[in-house]
């Protein structure tokens, strides 16, 4: 359903719940325990999150959607609350994640890659939150976080529109950060994951906790930086790093 690797500094999850990723409650707890492995190392820089499958993911498992209908909507609500645990968990990692979307990515597919910090998608990729066509909302997240990625005026036009958008347009809206052709996508990713996975993770955790802060701009975003920096200078890994580099400009 997934499998976890963790190679060096990357940690690989990929999802290959046949035949498009949808989501369940196994699904929810398979992700969990690989999220539990990850929170055991330090050792991993970037969580690259990708699917084995054509489909990134198409969202809700409709037998569970149809199974969990009958039920009180205080009920079938708390299923909502559930993806958005899940999702806040992967946003609050202490490290890079990048999600690589080579087909379709709907509905709570779609969340699930907006919980990322980095979105890689091909031309040819679907992406769109559909589910006000059913008279529902994105509710594990989404309509949250599309709103800070791309603002008010095109979260409204996708979201009230029901409007799937290609790898192109996903990144003129930023929604993605690259797009590439489907066929070089599995290689840009690669290089992109290396590179973010060369540099220091617990400066990469301040530096996430910096940008949150600032997502709601405030006097509390700059004190979370004057703290992010201090705790950063006391950290040896950051000496031995400021201290080559000091070194290297003295030597030039």
């Amino acid at each position: 359903m997934i499998d976890l690797e963790i190679a060096g500094s990357v940690a690989r999850l990929t999802l290959r719940r046949e035949p498009v990723n949808a989501m369940n409650d196994a699904w929810m707890e398979a992700f969990h325990a690989c999220l539990d492995r990850l929170e055991e190392s330090s050792d991993w820089a970037v969580l690259h999150i990708r699917s084995g499958l054509k489909v990134f993911s198409a969202g809700a498992d409709l037998k569970q959607l149809e199974a969990n209908f009958g039920e009180p909507p205080e009920v079938q609500a708390e299923v909502g609350r559930r993806y958005q645990a899940l999702f806040t968990r992967i946003e609050s990692l202490g490290a890079t994640t990048i999600a690589e979307i080579g087909g379709a990515a709907l509905g709570g597919g779609l969340e699930l890659a907006l919980a990322c910090d980095l979105r890689i998608v091909a031309r040819e990729a679907k992406l769109g939150l559909p589910e006000i066509g059913l008279g529902l909302i994105p509710g594990a997240g989404g309509t949250q976080r599309l709103t800070l990625l791309c603002g008010r005026p095109q979260s409204l036009r996708l979201i009230l529109g029901a409007e799937l958008v290609d790898g192109e347009e996903a990144q003129r809206l930023g929604l993605a950060q690259w797009c590439v052709d489907r066929a070089d996508l599995a290689m840009s990713a690669g290089e992109i994951v290396a590179r973010f996975s060369a540099l220091p993770r617990h400066a990469a955790a301040a530096a996430k906790a910096c940008i949150a802060a600032a997502a709601a701009p405030s006097q509390a975003g700059q004190d979370t930086e004057v703290e992010q920096v201090r705790r950063l200078l006391g950290n040896q890994a950051t000496k031995d790093l400021v201290g080559a580099f000091l070194a290297r400009s003295a030597a030039k």
